[in-house]
């Protein structure tokens, strides 16, 4: 019985399988195939919301999993939580197509332990019909909503919604400042009755109508390529937060060998290119990047030139001072 029992505990640790848990639509099920079929694996995939969501789970004692997606910040908070195994992916001969602006991460500068996958800016996705004009601005969206309450949305997460204020006021997205974020904090609990919802699951909204503009990712753009005439996505002139997430594999994964296996494979320069191609968002792999359609490749939003790249703020780990942001959250919520 004792065995059994062990046995239904999370996914079956077993030769020629490998378990990997990550953002929800963030991996292109074509890579998943070809590396299932090159390698002769069973390849298994489960998904999460947010960062804290896949840390919690981690924490509260999920075993089986062998690679996880963590956003930079979260790459170091978990090295520092001794979650994550030394892989020496930094030493696989596909490495060198990484870009060096890529390994970001403060705990693991060489990437030793995680691999750099994907970057993209977080900025406005918008019905062009609905709305009747471009957006290019925080301040163009806050506008629209002011004369037409209800149909925009915001994010529900603390440090991406609470860092439109801080950039509005000209300060960091990493302001360890308590007046900062308070004035923060502020800014969007003005908006808020201008707001319909803190929600992810905006695409149909904004495809149908129902929602004129939403705060949204760069990943937007897979189906404002679709629809050019009747959907945007625009990364704020005042500036924006930037994403980036990193493949690591978990200490307790049980598949280590398939694990550095899928790491490599996606050093591959046609991987991640296919990858990228689903995505639409920013390439971390340069010899990828000549590999990707017109469309993507000279897209601004999904490369855009440096002085909208010199606006792009990235989260960092803000150990104890994240309380502050917290707590501010906690009140816009709540009011």
């Amino acid at each position: 019985v004792g065995a059994l029992l062990i046995a239904a505990v999370g996914p079956a640790a077993a030769e020629g399988e490998l378990h990997l848990y990550n953002w929800g639509d963030y991996i292109n099920p074509e890579v998943i195939d070809k590396f299932a079929n090159e390698y002769d694996v069973k390849v298994s995939l489960d998904t999460y919301s947010t960062n804290e969501e896949m840390l919690a789970k981690i924490q509260a004692g999920a075993t089986g999993y062998d690679l996880v997606w963590p956003s930079v910040h979260m790459n170091d908070i978990m090295l520092q939580l001794g979650l994550l195994e030394k892989t020496d992916i930094n030493q696989a001969e596909g490495f060198k197509n990484i870009d060096p602006a890529a390994l970001r991460s403060k705990q693991d500068p060489k990437a030793e332990y995680c691999l750099p996958y994907a970057w993209g800016p977080v900025g406005i996705f918008y019905n062009k019909k609905v709305v009747g004009h471009d957006l290019t601005s925080w301040a163009d969206l806050f506008e629209y909503a002011k004369n037409n309450p209800g149909k925009i949305t915001l994010l529900d997460d603390l440090r991406e919604t609470l860092g439109i204020g801080l950039i509005v006021d000209g300060k960091s997205v990493n302001s360890r400042d308590p007046a900062e974020v308070k004035a923060a904090e502020e800014f969007i609990l003005t908006q808020k009755p201008n707001v319909a919802a803190f929600r992810y699951d905006v695409i149909p909204l904004i495809e149908s109508g129902d929602i004129a503009a939403s705060h949204y990712y760069v990943g937007a753009v897979l189906y404002v390529n679709r629809k050019p005439d009747e959907l945007g996505f625009v990364i704020p002139s005042e500036g924006a937060t930037m994403y980036q997430e990193d493949i690591c594999m978990l200490k307790t994964a049980p598949n280590k060998e398939n694990a550095r296996k899928f790491m490599e494979f996606m050093l591959r320069p046609d991987i991640s290119a296919l990858n990228t191609t689903m995505l639409t968002n920013g390439s971390v792999n340069t010899a990828a990047v000549e590999l990707l359609p017109a469309d993507l490749k000279n897209n601004p939003a999904i490369n855009p030139p440096p002085e909208v790249r010199a606006k792009l703020q990235i989260f960092e780990d803000l150990g104890p001072d994240l309380k502050i942001y917290d707590r501010a959250w906690s009140r816009v919520k709540a009011n």
